[in-house]
């Protein structure tokens, strides 16, 4: 199609091209227009409307909840002997004070909790530290506070760390930060604390972030279910031919048009997937080829891990891939299976090794999930994490020979309160059933 012809406005006017002429033009585009938006788009309409409602039940964690998060952390820091919990606007500055959205520069915005007797009872006290030019916008966060947030302000010439510990008691009590914190700004803080030692949260504080509640399984569990169904939407919308870029826009694209956030995936075909975490070559799928989707999303900042190695009706996946399939999903039984409340999160991941026995399953089982994708703890053959009730992990072990075939299955689990491991996908089915029925 002449792309001067058909859509220069000027041939309007043109004497020498027919009405029937600008017509018939209109209608090619028209239709190669049309052909496009079935083949990209109108797909992912199709299928949105039927999972896009899955959630929508389902509101951010509540006021309530922050103030008692504040509170077990103020309680916390007193039994440690702390004075204060810093942390950098990210994962644990969205669990305790409601916000992340804060983009990290030279200069510091910092949230400190502190710990305050009223009466019998200990509470906490929210302070944010603030450039004074950027007061205006600190104070415009959702922080969620049973007391209102005290905002110190700091003027670019004064020094900010001194600023933070003016607010902390005259006491030895350690500074505990986030693990996240950058390394300047921990450095400022020791030196401006003459009081005590300023250092990483001990576990005693991670906890309290690493074991879910229930509202926030909650979140979790429809996440992980919506990532799952249009999973399994999208497959059946594949076609031999199709390619790993174009799979992976219909995955975008159907994210987004359901309202979540940060939504999509890694798609890799055939031999592609034999590297856990490769880029993919754009490759063509192939009737002897599984495809792998590895899924990401996002709700009310709670995130979804879902990894599906499928194949379409009418494949020819050779034997040995097949039972390379089914031996990964052996593998992910047997994992779920060994983890309960009690148990050391290295043993989780050796009843996954010890069931699929290869070399070449090459990474660890899982890791933690919540606010973060991969968060603490890890289920690795080091970690001597124990398992409590509320932690959740992905459990995805995976078979991985360069240059042949890649196989990964890949179902979040959390600890329930009778001590069992429950799929966050149970309620759509949970695991896989077959490369065929993911």
């Amino acid at each position: 199609m002449d792309k001067g012809i058909v859509w220069e406005p000027s041939l309007r006017k043109n004497p020498n091209i027919s009405r029937s002429r600008l017509a018939t033009l209109f209608v090619t585009g028209a239709c190669i227009a049309l052909f496009y938006y079935l083949k990209a788009g109108f797909a992912n309409n199709y299928v949105a409307p039927l999972i896009s409602q899955h959630c929508e039940h389902l509101g951010p964690i509540s006021a309530a909840e922050f103030q008692a998060r504040q509170n077990s952390l103020a309680k916390t820091l007193v039994k440690l002997n702390a004075s204060a919990y810093i942390a950098e606007p990210g994962p644990s500055s969205l669990f305790y004070g409601n916000f992340s959205n804060w983009g990290l520069s030279e200069r510091p915005l910092l949230l400190i909790i502190t710990p305050q007797l009223t009466g019998d009872n200990i509470e906490a006290k929210v302070s944010i530290l603030t450039p004074a030019f950027e007061a205006p916008r600190a104070k415009m966060l959702p922080i969620s506070s049973t007391k209102a947030v005290t905002f110190i302000e700091w003027a670019e010439e004064a020094n900010p760390y001194e600023h933070a510990v003016s607010i902390l008691s005259e006491s030895q009590g350690s500074v505990f930060v986030d693990g996240h914190m950058r390394n300047f700004i921990v450095d400022g803080l020791q030196a401006a604390h003459p009081y005590g030692a300023v250092s990483s949260a001990p576990y005693e504080i991670k906890r309290l972030r690493e074991r879910k509640s229930p509202a926030e399984i909650e979140l979790m569990k429809c996440v992980n279910e919506a990532t799952i169904l249009f999973i399994r939407a999208v497959r059946k919308r594949l076609y031999f031919g199709i390619r790993e870029s174009e799979a992976r826009a219909m995955m975008q694209a159907t994210f987004a048009s359901a309202g979540l956030k940060d939504g999509g995936c890694l798609v890799l075909f055939g031999e592609n997937a034999g590297l856990p975490h490769g880029a993919g070559t754009d490759r063509a799928l192939g009737v002897h080829d599984f495809a792998l989707f590895d899924c990401v999303a996002s709700l009310h900042g709670y995130k979804s891990d879902v990894t599906r190695t499928v194949a379409l009706p009418g494949s020819k996946i050779p034997a040995e891939h097949l039972k390379i399939w089914h031996d990964v999903r052996a593998a992910q039984t047997a994992a779920v299976g060994a983890a309960h409340e009690g148990v050391i999160a290295a043993e989780v991941d050796k009843a996954a090794r010890a069931s699929l026995n290869s070399e070449y399953f090459t990474h660890r089982l899982g890791h933690g999930i919540g606010l973060e994708v991969h968060e603490d703890p890890y289920l690795n053959g080091g970690s001597k994490t124990i398992l409590e009730t509320g932690h959740a992990f992905s459990n995805e072990p995976g078979i991985y020979q360069v240059g042949k075939v890649g196989v990964r299955l890949e179902d979040c689990f959390y600890v329930h309160e009778n001590g069992s491991a429950v799929f966050l996908t149970a309620g759509v089915g949970g695991q896989a059933k077959s490369p065929w029925s993911p």
